[in-house]
């Protein structure tokens, strides 16, 4: 088992930039492929970024591509989603998910994973 804490959420001007950590603890981290999702009040989590496991790839939603990246340091156990020209449709909870046993066509999808953090709130001001 993995247990995952967030940080580094908060309010941010449109156009600005925040970085998220996500902390693994538990296990050994390499073997997971780890996310970032998102969920607005009244909407359905959604995929933002992930990096596979075995191949390094990196994928991410149309709505972020180009302003988010997502990386990893395996030696610290840390996953990061370095945020870019944040707009106010970015303002969510974001979750940093983990699974052992993701496989690419379902990369995207949140049942795919079956670790998660609590959460932390980034609040994108006009």
């Amino acid at each position: 088992q993995v247990q995952l804490v967030e940080s580094g959420g908060g309010l941010v001007q449109a156009g600005g930039s925040l970085r998220l950590s996500c902390a693994a603890s538990g296990s050994t981290f390499r073997p997971y492929t780890m996310a970032w999702f998102r969920q607005a009040p009244g909407d359905e989590r959604e995929f933002v970024a992930a990096e596979h496991r075995s191949y390094g790839n990196t994928y991410y939603s149309d709505s972020v591509k180009g302003r988010f990246t997502i990386s990893r340091d395996n030696a610290k156990s840390m996953v990061y989603l370095e945020m870019n020209n944040l707009k106010p449709e970015d303002t969510a909870e974001y979750y940093c998910a983990a699974s052992r046993s993701v496989i690419l066509s379902q990369i995207r999808s949140k049942g795919a994973y079956n670790y998660w953090g609590q959460g932390t709130q980034v609040t994108v001001s006009t």
